[in-house]
Order: C-alpha cells, then structure tokens, then sequence
C-alpha cells in the first residue's frame, strides 16, 4: 500500500475544499489523487491490493447524509453514507421499492451491508480478476495496457455493451434496483451541484475504460432520489448465481411494472450481471407496453433483451440465462397483478 494522507471532514463543504486543495494530478494507475471514503469495503480493498493509490483520503462518514426522506410531491431522498442494511429495512423503502429493498438484501453478507453506503456502492469497481491483479494487463486499470479478460478467463463477466478495450461487468445489485426505478444521483463539486440521471451516471467502457462514471475530479456524492412510486406499481429483483448467498451475479433483472386492466401500461427492466453497466433495456419495455402479462410476451421481450449480446469464449450461457431471468421476474411481478 503507498503512502497517502488521511482527513477528517466535518461538512461537505471542507470535504470539497479538501479535495480542492490536493492536486487533482492522476496517479501512475490513472485513479484520482483524491478519494472520498465511508464505509470501505471496496476502497480499502483497492487501496490494499494496489489497484487504488489515492494521495488523499477524506473520511466523509460522519457527514449529515445518513437520512430517508420524503419530499413534496413523493420524492424520496436516500442520504449518500446511509448504510445498506438499513435502506434494505428501511419501511418505506420496504413497502414502495421493493426492488430496492431486494436488490440490497441479496448482495455481500450481512457484516458488509452494515458499513457499506449508497454513495460507495453507485462507485462500487468490477471484480474482474484482471482488474484486481496488477501483474496483469487491464485497460481499466492501466489505459493503453490490454483487457487480459478478452481470450481470458471471462466466464463472469460481460455480454451487454462491451467493447475491444474492456468486458467486465458492473458488480452492484442495488444499481441495477435503482436504474429500473429512474434514480437520480446529486452531487456537489468545484462547479457546483448537479443532478444526474442514472443513465447518465454509468458509462460505457469504449475507448476509455478506466472512466466509469460521469463524477468529475473532487466532485461528491451527498444523495440519491427516487421518483414518487405510481399507485398500483409492483417490482421484483431476482438474482441468478453459483450459491444461494454472498455472491455476485450471474444474470439479475430488476423489474417495476404496473397492469391497468389487463394490459401493462408501465414497466421498466434493468439487468445486473450481464452488462458493463447496470443495462436498461428499453427494448424489452417496448415489447411489454400495451400487452397482456402473459408467457409469450415475457418471451418476445426477452429475446429482444438480449439481441445485441456479444457473448465471450466462456459466457455464452448467460445469453440464455439473462432471458429466463428476466421472463420469472416479470412472471413473480406480475402474478397476482
């Protein structure tokens, strides 16, 4: 581990003037020279196996960001350092998200849903194992360097948005909840505040890899908030993997829809696990839109879920995977609808 600097922030405000302060200089990995640390359970990792170098550490955890809100008009507002556990309980979370509450459950173990935070996990970093390897070229770690996961061991990672520089997945269950449910992370930074569409937030890999968010340097999450829920809206978040617990998926779906007269007249669909990015598929909502909840149309929206992947020489069965995954979940949310 290399040297680094450690503070305390009282306010977001010195947080922010802390990160002002340090030069926003990049490390010899490409990685800002300023990271923001709450809960660490992936930062520290990161920072013990190399792979992170930041010359500054700002511990932000005791900032206000820890509530739960509602706000007029229905919006709730979910806090940057609220922990895992307690959004994954959190009863309004529980009786109006609970794809959220679900998706948040279903990841790490309980130990770790007790210091991770919302903030960290929307930052969460792929478990590629070239990634976490520095002996290994990785473009996401090294730009320029090569993707070893290309002809590599690849059996967990990517199909959906890959490119010729990267193919590891998004490792988070509870990003792919908040895609299906519209989130919007806000931030604030030297330019000031922002607002951002979860589907804006994430990028694609491309040509730069190592840029995974649209965060700029010394830029601070401080929430996140969902849309008021639609009267009559149910969601599901179902998880496919090796073991029944403390593991990452395999293929996910998260799915919110609304049945008005035995037609769907709202659903969104993300999947986890599959994409180099929490993937919303708005294919499969336009397939859904107007149909009756019934086998076929679960199907058709399946296949067209999945008509861009581009398996590797390993993961070619989660193509199928991810469409039945996605067919139970919209089948469990729509049962007794």
């Amino acid at each position: 581990m290399e040297h680094f600097q450690l503070k305390r922030a009282a306010d977001v405000k010195q947080a922010l003037d802390m990160a002002t302060a340090q030069t926003r200089a990049a490390s010899p990995q490409g990685t800002p020279s300023t990271r923001f640390l709450a809960g660490g359970t992936t930062l520290l990792d990161l920072m013990k196996l190399d792979v992170e170098r930041p010359a500054q550490v700002i511990d932000i955890h005791r900032l206000p960001l820890d509530k739960v809100e509602t706000l007029d008009g229905g919006v709730v507002t979910i806090g940057a350092t609220v922990r895992n556990a307690d959004l994954a309980n959190h009863p309004l979370i529980k009786t109006d998200y609970s794809v959220l509450s679900q998706a948040l459950l279903s990841g790490a173990s309980a130990q770790l849903r007790n210091m991770a935070t919302t903030g960290g996990n929307l930052l969460q970093r792929t478990r590629c194992v070239y990634f976490r390897d520095t002996k290994t070229p990785c473009n996401k770690r090294e730009p320029g360097s090569g993707c070893s996961a290309i002809g590599g061991f690849n059996r967990n990672l990517a199909i959906l948005g890959t490119s010729e520089h990267c193919i590891a997945t998004n490792p988070s269950d509870m990003n792919v909840a908040l895609t299906a449910l519209e989130a919007s992370v806000h931030t604030e930074g030297p330019e000031g505040k922002r607002s951002i569409a979860i589907d804006d937030f994430f990028l694609l890999p491309g040509t730069t890899p190592e840029r995974e968010t649209s965060l700029n340097a010394g830029e601070l999450i401080t929430h996140v908030t969902l849309p008021a829920p639609m009267p009559g809206t149910r969601s599901v978040y179902l998880k496919l993997r090796d073991r029944a617990s403390y593991e990452f998926a395999l293929a996910s779906a998260a799915v919110v829809v609304t049945v008005s007269s035995g037609r769907i007249d709202h659903v969104r669909i993300a999947l986890g696990g599959v994409g180099v990015r929490p993937w919303r598929s708005r294919d499969a909502e336009a397939v859904l839109l107007g149909r009756a909840p019934d086998a076929t149309a679960f199907r058709t929206a399946a296949e067209a879920a999945l008509q861009t992947a581009r398996p590797q020489s390993q993961n070619g069965f989660k193509v199928e995977l991810a469409k039945r995954c996605i067919q139970h979940a919209l089948t469990l949310a729509t049962q007794t609808a």
